[in-house]
């Protein structure tokens, strides 16, 4: 009588774990145990498939990362060397043609090349600050910095290159810096530097031999000087 109370005890247990996971009970009580068996398998390959899913999306979504990373680089930019990587400024005039338009000679002459040039209407040209520049063993001698008025200097040989053309009228001989206004240093220019100058013709009053020029000085794409200028021609 215990053996058979106990046997029920486990079939009623049995049945009641079978409907807690849905499992539908069935008539046959000796079929019981290989379908909980089957139910438990069943749980335990569905848990590997989640786990290896998660598993798969880690790994794909730091494979598509890689990539992205890895696609953004160039890889010409990584084989180029840097002394190959950037161009030289173009030569639109070069020093002996600047030398036959400007009067001003060593130590006083402060371009270097043009890169640009509309006879008449503007010029952009360049000064390559260097620490042999004759300036700089007392300006300063522990930091060598150019003279504010060295680059207005500069920028009015520039000008000088845009008015002393048969466009404009203007010739060596009777060329002159009148003054300037608001003018303003951003930056100090160092050796080392190189000094890109745009000077613009605003005004020209061919009457009075007047010209007003608009002027600014870059380096590395900063403005480093900036004004206005007014250019004479005449007899001194």
């Amino acid at each position: 009588m215990a053996t058979s109370a106990f046997a029920n005890s486990l079939l009623s247990s049995s049945s009641s774990t079978s409907l807690s996971h849905g499992v539908v009970p069935s008539t046959n009580n000796a079929l019981l145990p290989s379908r909980i068996s089957i139910f438990a398998s069943q749980n335990l390959l569905f848990s590997s498939h989640l786990k290896l899913k998660k598993k798969n999306m880690t790994n794909s979504t730091s494979l598509t990362t890689f990539c992205s990373l890895e696609s953004a680089k160039d890889p010409k930019e990584e084989q180029t060397p840097i002394e190959l990587k950037y161009p030289a400024y173009p030569t639109v005039m070069d020093i002996n043609q600047i030398r036959d338009i400007l009067p001003h000679r060593f130590p006083f002459l402060l371009v270097d090349r043009v890169i640009e040039h509309n006879p008449g209407v503007s010029a952009v040209a360049i000064k390559n600050v260097t620490i042999n520049d004759n300036f700089f063993p007392g300006h300063f001698p522990e930091r060598p910095i150019m003279p504010g008025v060295l680059m207005v200097e500069a920028m009015a040989q520039v000008g000088g290159l845009v008015m002393l053309q048969p466009e404009v009228g203007g010739s060596r001989e009777n060329f002159f810096f009148a003054g300037i206004d608001k003018v303003r240093f951003r930056k100090p220019v160092i050796a080392g530097d190189t000094l890109v100058m745009r000077m613009t013709l605003t005004k020209l009053q061919k009457r009075f031999g007047i010209a007003k020029m608009e002027g600014k000085a870059y380096v590395g794409g900063e403005v480093v000087c900036e004004g206005e200028f007014l250019m004479a021609t005449g007899s001194a």
